[in-house]
């Protein structure tokens, strides 16, 4: 397998802090990589280093193949979209060069190797560049760099990265202003690719269908996990679990030496000197530091009765150009509204019509008596760039309200994994995902009982998504969320609000909402402009449980708690370092039966519910 890339123990910091340590990753042609990582770990600066955009203090990086980096702040070359794109072909037209200028000199062996390179790519390369700007509904090829929006700088700048077709493929946050079709083209687009690629992502359903290794940046270093992302998961957790129990072991070795330390001096002369070093040598060891958890709860107790919100015959347009019209939809408390379409169908300007921030062309807005919204926007407005973190958290003071008691703005900041020594950094050297974490904190502070997000999951790490989605689960008012991200709509919102090329059409689930737009596709047959149209989800005739799935269905809990037993005592044999040294041949043995146990636990549940359901219906 041809190597494209190989970085061995890469050092970087800013200033006095230290951001990457020993950090190394091996990749061959056809590699799939997911990093992942915390917001402000490093990610990002570590893709910089290895697309030689920024220089490492300290390590090797040979890259042998051909790369490109797409980064998530691009510069793009030329005036118009169409020439930023064709720039990126530049290296076919240098191939083509080559190989008439071979033709010309007689040099029959260099234009054989270039016509070959040539039949392999193409002779013509228009068509990719018409295709690919298709694809990832890049603006118009006319329109001028300098006039784009941040979302379609992003998207000229992800056409340009596939046209360069390198051996490293490395992309920042690809998915970001890409709505849903655009994702699955993405993810099929990878799938194919020839060479190997590099990702970075929040899209879990992208990350578990691509990659097929994990390297993730912790602690300032890079750990690597072997398979998918739910492997990874699985193989994380062992390991925490592991680094915990070691963790809990050497901290009482500490405290027995210290003990004996403390005792008269007598015990402390002589060969006893030997412990004494022992203690110190103890005391510098570092061992993996137990996981931050953030604690995000955004319940405000605020009572509005059932309806929150009711929009009644709403009608909004641009320039002649009508996004929506006679809409009608209520928006009770419990609701999670997951809102999806195309780019620029008018989601986000629904939303800031709900905020009032916008008025309506017709139509009215009915609130509750005691309504209170918060919005949090795509371009993450709400911050002072030149605020420190401190001072952004509790706008100048030093106690915050949460609920109905007071808090230390620092205590505030630790519950969302702001460190004490970023307190003072300026809100402007935080990363997207950072500056997200502090205006989701500052919306904890606000309350409302109808929250907004406009595209939340951009920029959030994954760890913090999996918070937000439990938080948003538990809150006590209505949310509506515009998102692209597939596992965030199928884990949160429990209705959907689709924004068709006709219509507006109201649905149970995100799959209910592909499974229609797949049938009218092959139907011809669009929805009606104006109300909402619902669609209701339809009842599965219940199927009575025959006698030996009743047995089955008796049985199950006990199997699955002999299931876990096993796996408890399994993950205590991999916890023992003893086991290592003395059975060495029996670690990989219980690592399958560890993985095998998962997997039968998972699938025991899965049953359990299904014949649980049906057991309800009949």
């Amino acid at each position: 397998m041809k190597a494209v890339l190989h970085v061995k123990d890469v050092e970087h910091a800013f200033a006095d802090r230290l951001i990457l340590r020993g950090c190394s990753m091996h990749v061959n042609m056809g590699d799939r990589i997911g990093l992942v990582g915390a917001n402000g770990s490093g990610k990002s600066t570590f893709l910089r280093i290895i697309g030689g955009t920024l220089e490492p203090v300290f390590g090797e990086i040979h890259r042998i193949g051909s790369l490109t980096l797409l980064d998530q702040e691009p510069v793009l070359p030329g005036e118009t979209v169409e020439e930023s794109a064709a720039e990126a072909l530049a290296w076919h037209e240098a191939l083509l060069r080559d190989y008439e200028a071979a033709l010309e000199a007689g040099d029959m062996e260099a234009a054989g190797r270039h016509q070959a390179r040539l039949d392999d790519v193409g002779w013509e390369q228009q068509h990719r560049i018409d295709a690919l700007l298709d694809k990832v509904c890049a603006p118009p090829k006319e329109a001028l760099v300098s006039t784009l929006s941040g979302g379609e700088r992003r998207r000229v700048a992800l056409a340009r990265a596939l046209l360069n077709s390198p051996d490293l493929l490395i992309l920042d946050e690809p998915t970001n202003h890409l709505d849903a079709q655009t994702i699955e083209w993405l993810e099929n687009f990878l799938q194919g690719y020839r060479g190997a690629v590099l990702l970075v992502t929040h899209d879990r359903y992208l990350l578990e269908s691509v990659a097929d290794r994990i390297v993730e940046v912790e602690n300032k270093t890079t750990v690597t996990y072997e398979g998918s992302y739910g492997d990874y998961l699985i193989q994380r957790a062992e390991r925490m679990l592991r680094l915990e129990q070691a963790n809990a072991r050497h901290a009482q070795l500490i405290r027995r030496e210290a003990a004996w330390a403390s005792r008269s001096p007598a015990a402390r002369t002589g060969k006893q000197k030997a412990r004494l070093n022992r203690l110190a040598g103890l005391n510098k060891v570092e061992l993996g530091q137990k996981q931050q958890t953030m604690e995000l709860d955004l319940r405000t107790g605020i009572k509005s009765g059932r309806a929150v919100l009711e929009l009644h015959q709403v009608s909004k347009g641009y320039d002649g150009r009508q996004l929506f019209g006679d809409l009608d939809l209520n928006v009770l408390a419990g609701d999670r509204l997951g809102i999806i379409g195309p780019n620029g169908c008018g989601k986000s300007t629904l939303l800031q019509i709900m905020t009032e921030r916008l008025s309506p062309d017709s139509g009215e807005l009915r609130k509750a008596p005691r309504f209170r919204s918060a919005l949090l926007n795509q371009s993450r407005v709400g911050l002072n760039e030149t605020d420190s973190v401190f001072e952004a958290a509790g706008d100048g003071n030093d106690q915050v309200k949460v609920g109905d008691r007071f808090i230390h703005v620092a205590s505030f900041l630790r519950k969302f994994l702001f460190r004490k020594q970023m307190f003072d950094q300026e809100v402007s050297s935080l990363s997207g995902g950072e500056k997200a974490r502090l205006l989701l904190a500052k919306l904890l502070l606000n309350g409302c009982n109808l929250l907004l997000l406009d595209e939340p999951t951009n920029d959030l790490d994954l760890q913090t998504l999996r918070v937000l989605e439990d938080a948003l689960l538990a809150f006590d008012g209505a949310m509506v969320v515009v998102t692209h991200d597939r596992a965030f709509l199928d884990r949160v919102c429990n209705r959907i609000l689709a924004f068709e090329p006709d219509g507006v059409v109201e649905y149970a689930d995100r799959t209910q909402a592909m499974e229609a737009a797949k049938a009218r596709a092959k139907q011809g047959v669009a929805p009606k402009p104006g109300a909402v149209t619902r669609v209701p989800k339809e009842k599965s005739k219940a199927i009575k449980l025959t006698y030996k799935e009743k047995r089955e269905l008796e049985d199950l809990p006990a199997h699955i708690e002999a299931l876990e037993l096993e796996q408890s005592t399994t993950e205590s044999k991999l916890a023992d370092p003893q086991m290592y040294r003395s059975e060495p041949d029996a670690v990989k043995r219980f690592s399958v039966r560890l993985e095998e146990l998962a997997a039968q636990i998972a699938a025991s549940y899965e049953r359990w519910e299904q014949l649980s359901e049906r057991l309800e219906g009949s």
